[in-house]
């Protein structure tokens, strides 16, 4: 038993030593934030962030503010995604020159799908991006009341100085 034992933590040592480093969380975010708007995919955003999805999932589940910024990142790739669907409904897919063939192959099935199945949610992103921007309008229209409200006292002090001295 302990040689197996032994055995078994060799094995998990040599394991451990062939996985790569774990790159800090700052380091490769960006990137795939980045990616994760372009493409909406984890796996592909994952891979030129260089790290493995499972990182950028656990990265979610953990820090909320990464999981706000991955849910942005997919609110955006949906929009991008509706954009070109548009533009393939106006104008045709791209086709090579010296083709019969599309250039690039898409199957506006599945793209339609993937829009429906993802709907709810970027409804919901861009309802708390608009929600945030009102929330930031209201600031700012307050504040200028506020400064309207604070130049009418200084006015009437004005006044009512200019008055007490005619007095």
């Amino acid at each position: 038993m302990f040689r197996d034992k032994a055995m078994a933590r060799s094995a998990k040592a040599s394991v451990c030593a062939a996985k790569p480093p774990r790159r800090a969380y700052a380091s490769w975010s960006k990137t795939f934030l980045e990616h994760l708007a372009i493409t909406s995919n984890v796996t592909a955003a994952a891979g030129q962030a260089g790290i493995d999805p499972s990182t950028a999932y656990k990265a979610k589940r953990s820090n909320p503010e990464f999981n706000r910024q991955w849910r942005q990142a997919l609110c955006e790739g949906y929009e991008l995604l509706e954009l070109e669907l548009l533009d393939r409904m106006r104008s045709g897919a791209p086709k090579a020159a010296d083709s019969k063939l599309p250039a690039r192959a898409h199957d506006n099935a599945i793209a339609f799908r993937l829009l429906a199945a993802h709907r709810a949610e970027a409804s919901r992103q861009r309802a708390m991006r608009d929600h945030e921007d009102s929330e930031t309008i209201l600031l700012s229209i307050n504040a200028k009341l506020e400064k309207i409200r604070q130049r009418r006292l200084a006015a009437n002090e004005t006044v009512e100085h200019r008055t007490d001295g005619e007095n």
